[in-house]
């Protein structure tokens, strides 16, 4: 069945029919976002929901899409979105950060010779007949040194632009290495060294806890006289209070502001100032930005719920298309160790230990250990998923390592997952051979060899004759078949093993019958999804 995504915000033509052409049925509704009544009736009938700013995803919607997979946002910001709720429920939450990189990057440029200028004033005042040419004097942005917070993508956008400008860039960033500074011809400073020499200061980071206002009142004070600030990243970077007294007092000559602090903004501290541009926030209002991240959200949501790739996800490893084909066989593989050691498990875990050996530990790791973790959660909460595995264990205080190591054994590579309880550890490992599907060769320290079946049955005893002949004549019997029978023991006379396959669950009369020959120490039936 063709997977159905929602639209709910304005997308475009172009947008719609990619969905379309991977085999989406789409339901275009551009103005339902607007209608939180109504989206909520229907929202439970799709897998995927694509969106702008204008519909809200809040947790009591979430609890009505009982079907939903993956959130779209076409754009950056993702305030709109309850991502812990979304998280929690499972669902994938998306952005496109880099559809708007270069419209959001010119827009603080253009913003800077706005300040500079005084461009809009002085339109303003030629617009009203007056010629007041005497009035406006400017600045130059050649020679000047203008201060970067945050160079990444838009911020290193922005230091390019400024240096084809003649500007000298100083940057902070703490995640910005000294080699590629020099490669962006940038000077790389601490924030207290920027406040005291630029002469422009434009802000590119995203709102978090480090970050909220990094452009306090205390920072402020600590500027260049005379300074010019631009802010079109998001609001609540600056203490805007702070900044228009400034500005009033000279000591800013100018802001140009595009994000506030409340939005949208009818009211702040720096209206109507009038050494302060304002614009309501249209850093990424271009059409071809707003084509870009339209056709972005549309790719990468179709990516996922056609081929399974994950990009731009906000709470969940991202792997690629290609990384998909390569890697399915083995996030299979994680979550069958994971839900074989779930079924086994019946006390509280304390810890998950997860071990990758040759060519798996230089896979994307942190989607393989999601895998493990959700078929570890399956059986207490059927309804976990890769998303919402990470959120459950966390909240059940599970601590959760991860060892990786070049190829130690006969295997290409090998996944071993070990779980710790009060009362014990249990430990599982397997393989995914040529034929791509997933193998167990190792359970409790004992080597074997067991391809993974939809229904399963797990024994273990003293290594004694008439074990075989015991399980097969009981479950024939009882009309089991065996499909597969796998056995393995530490050493001869000591704990042995058996792993069997089955083409149906063995019933619950094979299951006492088998308990009452008093041959098994334990006899656990298991089931994995194999789909």
């Amino acid at each position: 069945m063709a997977p159905k995504v929602l639209i709910s915000d304005a997308l475009s033509d172009a947008a719609v029919q990619i969905f379309k052409d991977r085999g989406i049925e789409v339901d275009f509704q551009p103005a339902l976002g607007k209608d939180k009544e109504k989206l909520a009736e229907i929202i439970g009938n799709y897998d995927g929901l694509a969106i702008r700013s204008a519909t809200k995803v809040t947790a009591a919607l979430l609890e009505k899409a009982t079907n939903l997979k993956v959130i779209g946002r076409a754009g950056i910001g993702v305030d709109n979105v309850d991502k812990d709720a979304a998280s929690k429920k499972g669902v994938i939450v998306m952005n496109t950060p880099f559809g708007n990189m270069i419209t959001t990057a010119e827009h603080a440029i253009a913003m800077m010779f706005a300040v500079a200028r005084q461009i809009p004033e002085a339109s303003a005042s030629t617009h009203a007949g007056k010629w007041e040419k005497s009035k406006f004097m400017g600045v130059e942005l050649t020679g000047k040194v203008l201060g970067v917070i945050g160079a990444g993508n838009i911020g290193g956008i922005v230091c390019d632009r400024a240096r084809g400008l003649k500007m000298k860039v100083i940057a902070y960033d703490p995640f910005l290495g000294e080699e590629k500074a020099d490669k962006m011809g940038v000077e790389k400073v601490e924030l207290d060294d920027l406040l005291k020499r630029a002469d422009f200061i434009t802000l590119h980071v995203p709102m978090t806890e480090q970050t909220k206002n990094i452009l306090s009142r205390e920072a402020l004070a600590k500027t260049k006289p005379g300074v010019r600030i631009i802010n079109c990243a998001r609001g609540g970077l600056v203490d805007e209070e702070a900044l228009a007294e400034l500005l009033k007092s000279g000591h800013v000559a100018g802001a140009a502001f595009d994000v506030f602090s409340q939005e949208p903004a009818t009211e702040n501290a720096l209206f109507n100032l009038p050494n302060v541009v304002c614009t309501p926030h249209l850093g990424a209002s271009t059409s071809e930005a707003q084509e870009n991240v339209a056709l972005q959200v549309a790719e990468q949501m179709s990516n996922y719920l056609i081929d399974g790739a994950v990009e731009n996800a906000l709470n969940m490893p991202s792997m690629t298309a290609e990384e998909a084909k390569v890697m399915g066989p083995w996030v299979k593989l994680a979550g069958h160790l994971g839900s074989f050691i779930g079924q086994m498990t019946d006390e509280p875990i304390k810890a998950i230990n997860i071990l990758y050996d040759g060519v798996v530990s230089q896979m994307n790791l942190a989607a393989l250990n999601c895998s493990v973790v959700a078929g570890i959660m399956k059986k207490s909460n059927p309804d976990v998923n890769l998303v919402s595995a990470p959120v459950v264990a966390k909240e059940r205080g599970i601590q959760i390592s991860t060892t990786n190591q070049d190829k130690s054994g006969a295997f290409d590579g090998y996944v071993k997952v070990t779980v710790v309880t009060e009362k014990r550890e249990r430990s599982i490992a397997g393989t995914v051979f040529s034929d791509h599907k997933p193998r167990f060769i190792q359970i409790k320290g004992i080597n074997i060899d067991a391809e993974v079946g939809s229904h399963m049955l797990y024994t273990t005893n003293e290594d004694v004759p008439g074990i075989i002949g015991t399980l097969g004549g009981t479950l024939g019997k009882n009309g089991v078949n065996i499909a597969n029978f796998t056995l393995g023991r530490a050493a001869a006379g000591g704990e042995a093993i058996a792993l069997l396959y089955l083409d149906e669950a063995p019933n619950p009369v094979a299951l006492q019958e088998l308990a009452a020959t008093g041959a098994f120490r334990q006899i656990q039936p298991l089931t994995f999804d194999v789909a």
